[in-house]
């Protein structure tokens, strides 16, 4: 299974690199332009669960 997800993984590599650079570019933001935004949703929440947290006990 490990090796099967590593040769697909080299497959989709090997065709990113052999793009050219500019669908390599329009590619990446697509990619990683959403993931960034969620990554930071989820930090924002968690930090403001946290604070939250913090809050409550303080006032307790």
């Amino acid at each position: 299974m490990v090796r099967a997800l590593a040769d697909w993984w080299d497959a989709v590599e090997l065709w990113l690199t052999q793009l050219p650079f500019e669908f390599q570019v329009v590619l990446a933001t697509v990619v990683l332009v959403p993931l960034c935004w969620g990554v930071a949703v989820a930090a924002d929440r968690g930090a403001d669960a946290l604070t939250a947290r913090i809050a409550a006990r303080r006032q307790d």
